[in-house]
């Protein structure tokens, strides 16, 4: 769990953001212009910001040469190579253009948190403990024998925890984009992590589309 600083001018999609992050356990602050977000961090430490470029009052570039030491994600409809360059250049962590899918920003958001050591590298939940690092899980203490795929699936799933995933989602975000199997793997990889980890409650069946891991 980390806290985040949203700094973005469009109402909808300030709090859409953050509802999906506070789905996942992290605790959201909204701000919607560029002078608020600098008085903003300056009486309260985050773990991460994501900013807009342009906004009110000080834009993106401008705040971010006020904020360097904390990690930041630009959110932005400038999708040119220049502006890109010029975000990563000026040394923010990552960049990501509108429009965005919300699962690839709570996965960069995951991947900065690990980065800068604010995301825990374990998660624990009904005697399950995952190591990240390790690629290891534990069920009551003792190590439960998972293969690649099953510990990328059951990744996947904690990532994006409480989130329903459609079984075309889960088999792009495990197996990857060029997988041409069939939509049935993912049912048996599921059902395989329920048995191993004792997680028939936690890993939820959504009709007609996918799974949640429900936290």
């Amino acid at each position: 769990m980390a806290t985040i600083l949203i700094v973005e001018d469009e109402i909808p999609i300030n709090e859409l953001i953050k509802r999906n992050l506070q789905s996942v356990g992290h605790i959201c602050i909204s701000v919607f212009d560029g002078k608020a977000a600098v008085h903003e961090l300056a009486q309260h430490e985050v773990d991460l910001v994501l900013l807009d470029i342009m906004l009110p009052e000080l834009d993106g570039y401008e705040v971010f040469q006020q904020i360097r030491k904390t990690p930041t994600i630009f959110l932005t409809a400038r999708s040119s190579l220049s502006d890109k360059v010029k975000g990563l250049t000026l040394g923010a962590d990552d960049y990501l253009v509108k429009p965005f899918e919300m699962l690839e920003l709570l996965a960069r958001v995951d991947a900065v948190l690990r980065r800068t050591k604010k995301e825990s590298k374990h998660f624990e939940l009904d005697g399950v403990k995952i190591d990240f690092e390790s690629r290891q899980v534990f069920l009551n203490e003792n190590l439960v024998e998972c293969t690649p795929k099953e510990f990328d699936l059951l990744e996947v799933l904690v990532t994006n925890r409480n989130i329903a995933l459609s079984r075309d989602k889960l088999l792009e975000l495990a197996w990857g984009y060029d997988y041409v199997g069939d939509t049935r793997t993912v049912d048996v990889h599921i059902q395989k992590l329920r048995k191993k980890l004792d997680m028939d409650c936690r890993i939820k069946t959504v009709y007609k589309l996918g799974y949640r891991l429900e936290v």
